[in-house]
């Protein structure tokens, strides 16, 4: 380690014996997120990590937790891979970027700390946002094993108020880039993005965002009689289209409004006004009711899924969301709430209008209308039966425990790149 890191969760090398474990190779994962469950890309590198093990093995992930992101009081830990989390000491840039920039080689050095040579790692696993020269060629030579890329995303320009001009875009296609000259494969999140990076040379499998569906209890929200509770999850952004599902209850008569009520979870209203495509001074004509939570606990999320009769989802059909998938649908489907949203990258594949949520014609104000119109018409018994379908789609096609053949066998396999 250098100065400016400590070790948190570091154990003693046990033996084969004591453990449970082969002498076989295992993956590395490296990250650099609130790992576990800080964000999106915490829980799909959670899931994948897990996926990646052959059986009777577990991933070691070794996760540089970000200066940005306030520690916990606990260190965080993850059921079903071994994990080492590096924690930078300081948060004054000038303690961070050295840090930053010494990664792999602190990766390096706690992967030894934890008794792993070379010939221990059969594979990096890579997200693409870390997907650097020093990260790819520290840890290739160094454990001469091939580094796989996971791409959950390829952002667009006009996502940004700057477009080229916005660092945080630059690094992501400067990544891009690096990943289809220097890596042979890589997992995607969806067939888009795994089109792109297969005309680009690269061998891809695509992987939806995982869940665990053991984390999900069996939603149970109130008689629709009561009332019908809507829940929109996430933070928006320019990637989710807030102000068409406000507009669209707008549009429903007033008694409608009235028995319609949406939970905005992960932003204020405030934050939404300023970073969001949400029109504010629509809200002061709803009779609908109509709550900002703010950022909550990953707990807090859970616990709204189950009593939620549908999650919602709108988003532009091309760009950012053709490539990406939307992980806020697989966990809403493993809690048994079923989702209202329209079609974009491959979830024409998963959701099935009337069977696991109800699918929007399109991404206007009239479609969520619509939607939720059909959706006050739902007795309690169709409901249920929606609900059930969820859960079970999400256990055959999004937890982890699904992939674990399919995604083991791809990382293990020669590189050919």
């Amino acid at each position: 380690m250098t100065d400016q890191t400590t070790v948190v969760g570091r154990e003693p090398r046990l033996d084969g014996a004591s453990t449970g474990r082969t002498d076989r190779p295992r993956p590395l994962l490296v990250g650099a997120y609130a790992f576990p469950h800080g964000d999106a890309t915490s829980n799909r590198l959670l899931q994948l990590a897990r996926s990646a093990a052959p059986e009777g093995s577990r991933t070691l992930v070794v996760n540089d937790w970000p200066c940005e992101v306030a520690f916990p009081a606990r260190p965080p830990g993850a059921a079903g891979v071994d994990l080492v989390t590096l924690r930078i000491r300081g948060l004054h840039r000038l303690t961070r970027l050295p840090a930053r920039l010494a990664r792999p080689v602190r990766v390096l050095r706690a992967t030894r700390r934890q008794g792993v040579r070379r010939g221990d790692v059969s594979v990096v696993l890579l997200p693409m946002a870390l997907m650097t020269l020093g990260n790819w060629t520290v840890l290739r030579l160094a454990l001469r094993c091939p580094v796989v890329v996971d791409a959950s995303e390829r952002h667009d320009r006009r996502q940004f108020r700057h477009g080229w001009l916005t660092p945080y875009f630059v690094r992501h296609r400067w990544s891009t880039f690096l990943a289809t000259r220097l890596a042979g494969r890589a997992t995607a999140v969806s067939t888009t993005l795994a089109g792109y990076l297969t005309a680009h040379g690269l061998e891809v499998l695509v992987v939806p965002p995982q869940v665990d569906c053991d984390d999900f209890r069996a939603g149970q929200p109130p008689a629709l009689s009561t009332g019908l509770r809507l829940l929109y999850a996430g933070t928006p952004g320019r990637k989710d289209m807030l102000d068409v599902i406000v507009r669209g209850i707008s549009r429903l008569g007033p008694e409608q409004q009235r028995r319609v009520s949406l939970t905005i979870a992960g932003v204020t209203r405030e934050d939404a006004a300023a970073h969001s495509d949400l029109d504010v001074s629509v809200l002061d004509g709803l009779c609908a009711d109509v709550r900002f939570l703010g950022r909550v606990p990953r707990a807090t999320v859970l616990t709204l899924l189950a009593e939620s009769h549908f999650s919602m989802l709108v988003r532009p059909t091309g760009g950012y969301a053709a490539n990406g998938f939307p992980s806020k649908v697989p966990e809403s489907l493993a809690a048994g709430c079923p989702v209202l949203l329209n079609h974009t990258s491959d979830l024409a594949a998963y959701v099935h209008d009337g069977v696991e949520g109800l699918v929007l014609d399109g991404n206007g104000p009239d479609d969520v209308r619509w939607a939720i119109e059909r959706a006050l018409r739902l007795s309690d018994e169709e409901w249920t039966a929606m609900s059930r379908a969820a859960r079970s789609r999400a256990r055959e096609s999004f937890d982890h425990r699904a992939w674990r053949d399919r995604v083991s066998t791809f990382v293990a396999a020669d590189d050919r790149g």
